[in-house]
């Protein structure tokens, strides 16, 4: 088993590279077909986002296996092969493992700690999945990132800490308000930063939504999207009389909303009023902050919320390493123990210790000749055998199936093999079980159906 990936993404080609390598959802099941009729290729699985766009798979030949990719790749979407080969990154054996996990992690995106990543992940190994690409190996790796990415989420505050304007907007809004719930909010302006800025409140709490743009049909446009109101550009100050939050981004060259007239506006309030101004240039007065009751932020006061939270989504990818780290050992665990001869030699080991212990305490009740005891034990060799040589073979021969790791699964899980491995401390029961093992896979040439040989 060779594992291989080739990619590109936001740190290796600019975005007029990057979109002539796309595998969108409708090409993806075309895409992989493609791939996994090339010899040596056995398992495939394609990510492609707008920031990267990767090729998973298992080789025959590590070397083969790269070479191959990088020609699926130029072939596939008619590019020069040594032009595209400038920008991609090739990485093979175990960094594969620990360059997915990251990836899911989202420790690899261009916004670190965004939650996307893990949903396209999902989406890409459907895909695979779907068209017969994946096989034992992948089944499991691509199973386990999400894994990987579910407690990178879960037992760190990687994804907390606002990193982008809109959110930071929505953070500063919860420190003036105890609550969002129930609020007004007013956009002036219909560009896509303040509907962005929009979305966030309203997902979380904001009730109303009023909508002022000098184009009234483009306010009503956007008012339409939030089952909001949209307001003649003559009323603006009466529509601030009503909201909690004002969000601005207008392309205006002067102030649009002066302290003179907001004024009269703030004095006669009985709550807070808090203003986002993310226009360049500014729409709001700087001098309307010192109204009482009202908070202003511009442009540079959420980009200051944004750099120190991603001071503090760094600290947390620190901590989202030590978890890779741990499954990183849980999957290459995996792949040794689910190779069909140690799970094999296991099931034999087990049930050798079981006999042993059991004629132990058999003898012990007889008084038998010495001949008679190797009959004895002779007999329980052949039961252990016989029984065992039916599943085992069966085992062997699953193994070189597409589902092989569910079956060696199952099998561990049937003969509470994972059980016995999981226990602490140097119990007899696990010792001599190891040691089993370990005689039994020094045997396994030996024939299974050898009745005078316990461990074949």
């Amino acid at each position: 088993m060779h594992l291989v990936l080739v990619g590109l993404s936001h740190k290796t080609a600019p975005v007029a590279i990057r979109e002539k390598l796309t595998f969108p959802a409708q090409v993806q099941e075309d895409a992989l077909n493609h791939l996994s009729r090339i010899e040596g290729i056995r398992e495939a699985v394609i990510v492609s986002t707008c920031n990267r766009t990767e090729v998973y798979a298992v080789a025959a030949n590590e070397d083969a296996g790269v070479d191959s990719v990088i020609g699926f790749l130029a072939d596939y979407h008619d590019l020069d092969r040594h032009e595209l080969a400038r920008y991609l990154y090739i990485i093979t054996g175990e960094t594969v493992v620990r360059h997915l996990f990251r990836v899911v992690a989202s420790l690899d995106s261009m916004v670190v700690g965004e939650a996307q990543i893990l949903g396209q992940a999902k989406e890409a190994y459907e895909h695979g999945f779907n068209a017969d690409a994946t096989g034992r190996v992948f089944n499991k790796l691509f199973r386990q990132s999400f894994e990987v990415g579910k407690r990178v989420r879960t037992e760190t505050a990687i994804g907390e800490a606002a990193v982008s304007i809109s959110y930071a907007a929505v953070e500063l809004a919860k420190k003036v308000f105890d609550t969002l719930d129930g609020r007004t909010i007013l956009i002036l302006g219909a560009g896509k930063m303040s509907e962005l800025t929009a979305k966030h409140l309203v997902s979380n709490g904001v009730a109303r939504v009023l909508v002022v743009n000098r184009t009234f049909e483009r306010a009503r446009e956007m008012a339409e999207r939030f089952n909001g109101t949209a307001v003649p550009y003559e009323r603006l100050y009466e529509s601030i009389r009503e909201a909690d939050i004002v969000i601005s981004s207008t392309a205006a060259t002067e102030y649009v909303i002066t302290k003179a007239e907001l004024a009269p506006v703030a004095k006669n309030r009985t709550r807070p009023l808090f203003l986002i101004d993310i226009a360049v240039p500014r729409d709001i007065d700087p001098g309307a902050n010192d109204l009482g009751g009202v908070f202003l932020y511009d442009i540079d006061d959420l980009n200051g919320v944004v750099e120190s939270n991603l001071e503090e989504r760094m600290t947390e990818a620190h901590r989202a390493e030590g978890i890779i780290d741990e499954e990183i050992a849980a999957f290459f665990a995996w792949v040794e123990s689910m190779e069909v001869m140690p799970t094999v030699a296991a099931i034999r080991a087990k049930a050798e210790v079981i006999r042993e212990m059991e004629l132990e305490k058999a003898l012990k009740r007889l008084d038998l000749s010495d001949v008679d005891r190797k009959t004895v034990e002779a007999l329980t060799c052949a039961i252990v055998n016989k029984m065992l040589h039916g599943p085992t073979a069966r085992l062997k021969k699953a193994a070189t199936g597409k589902d092989a790791y569910e079956y060696m699964e199952v099998a561990r899980a049937l003969y509470g093999l994972e059980d016995s491995e999981d226990r602490s401390g140097p119990g007899a029961f696990r010792n001599l079980l190891n040691l089993r093992a370990r005689e039994i896979m020094d045997r396994r040439k030996e024939t299974e159906d050898n009745v005078g040989d316990c461990g074949a």
